[in-house]
């Protein structure tokens, strides 16, 4: 009887064990945590470069293939006006042609250079101009400080063919070109929809010398400014002085 009595003992002691260890509560696993900005605009940052120089690349490669192509009717040409059957004017066209294109294929590859420093500014412009937007509108002559942005409204009307009494000044002043990154609409805006036509991007911090220069030289001329002191950490620097409007999407 004892033997019998041991059985159902056990029985139960297992299916209790059973019964509590479904009752044991799931533990979920936590939830993902968003993305911060800072991580946002960093991938969209490396996203857009990516982009950006493979499109470049592709320019590039027609570009150096309608070089080659110039370069090969110059060397046509030369033969055709040594023989006597073209006029030097027809071989100039062909050497004005290939000067041309060289300059395209020069042009793009510059471009290609600067595709990190372009984009970080771009996107630092973007960022800035959000909290810009929060601010309100800014009356003509204003001056906005923040940690992150200065902004002048400027006083008269601007145009991009004033740039050559900006590059005068810097020239005399620091005794080097004007570090223009971006002039006018560049690729990089076309393909954000960014209106940059009436507007220039220099490479400068706002808070060193040349920089303070700069935007005194933009204030007291009642040129708009936006200058900003932004950078994309670990991957891209982005400060620099947006000269013109703020850039907006159309």
């Amino acid at each position: 009887m004892f033997a019998r009595a041991v059985v159902p003992v056990a029985l139960m002691f297992c299916a209790s064990g059973a019964y509590s260890q479904k009752k044991k509560p799931v533990v979920k696993p936590k939830a993902a945590q968003p993305a911060s900005e800072l991580s946002k605009l960093r991938d969209q940052y490396i996203q857009a470069t990516k982009e950006y120089q493979a499109s470049l690349k592709r320019l590039l490669t027609l570009y150096q293939e309608s070089a080659r192509k110039a370069e090969q009717r110059v060397a046509q040409s030369q033969k055709l006006l040594a023989d006597g059957l073209i006029s030097k004017v027809e071989l100039e066209k062909s050497e004005s042609a290939l000067a041309d294109a060289n300059l395209k294929v020069s042009g793009v590859e510059q471009q290609i250079t600067t595709a990190d420093t372009t984009i970080a500014q771009t996107l630092i412009e973007v960022e800035g101009e959000k909290e810009i937007a929060k601010l309100g509108r800014v009356p003509k002559g204003k001056l906005l400080r923040t940690t992150s942005f200065i902004r002048y409204n400027g006083t008269g009307s601007w145009l991009l063919s004033q740039a050559g009494k900006i590059e005068a000044f810097f020239q005399q002043t620091f005794k080097r070109p004007l570090p223009i990154a971006v002039f006018g609409q560049g690729t990089i805006h076309n393909q954000w929809r960014l209106d940059h036509r009436n507007a220039m991007d220099i490479s400068l911090y706002p808070d060193g010398v040349e920089g303070q220069a700069l935007m005194n030289f933009l204030q007291a001329n009642g040129i708009p400014f936006s200058a900003f002191r932004g950078a994309i950490p670990g991957v891209a620097t982005g400060p620099h002085i947006h000269i013109g409007m703020p850039s907006h999407r159309y």
